[in-house]
C-alpha cells in the first residue's frame, strides 16, 4: 500500500486538520455512492459543461479551480446537504470546503492522470463509512 499511503498522507497534509479528515470520509462516501463511481462523477461534470475542470484534476497538470456555486450545480443540493449534515456545518460552508478539497482529492487519487479504480477503492475502504 506504499503509493496509496503516500497519496493519503499528501492529501491530509494539504488539507490540514480533523475537519478535513471528516471531509475525506464524506468524499469517499460520495464516491462510493455515486452511480458509476469516479467515472460517474466525471460524467456529471461533463453533463454540466465542466468536463475541462474535472479533467484538469484527473490530469497531471495544474488543477482548474471550481467555485462553491459551480460545485452545487454539478453535484446538486442533495449531495451538498448530505456532506453538510455529516460534517455538522452549513450547506454553504460544505460547498466552499468541498470546492477546495475535491480537486485535491481527485488529483491525488489519479496520480498518473488516469482513473485507477484500485486506488479509489482503497480510499473508499479507508475513509468511507466510518
Amino acid at each position: 500500500m506504499g503509493l496509496f499511503d503516500s497519496l493519503v498522507g499528501s492529501v491530509l497534509s494539504n488539507l490540514g486538520n480533523q475537519t478535513d479528515n471528516a471531509m475525506l470520509r464524506s468524499v469517499a462516501n460520495m464516491l462510493a455512492n455515486q452511480q458509476g463511481g469516479i467515472e460517474g462523477l466525471i460524467r456529471s461534470f461533463k453533463d454540466k459543461n465542466m468536463g475541462e475542470v474535472i479533467g484538469s484534476w484527473v490530469g497531471t497538470g495544474e488543477n482548474v479551480p471550481i467555485s462553491a456555486d459551480q460545485l452545487k450545480d454539478v453535484l446538486g443540493e442533495g449531495k451538498i446537504a448530505e456532506i453538510a449534515n455529516s460534517l455538522g456545518i452549513t450547506h454553504g460552508a460544505a460547498a466552499e470546503q468541498l470546492s477546495t478539497a475535491l480537486p485535491q482529492i481527485i488529483d491525488k487519487l489519479t496520480p498518473t492522470g488516469q482513473v485507477d479504480g484500485s486506488l479509489i477503492a482503497q480510499a473508499i475502504a479507508m475513509f468511507g463509512k466510518r
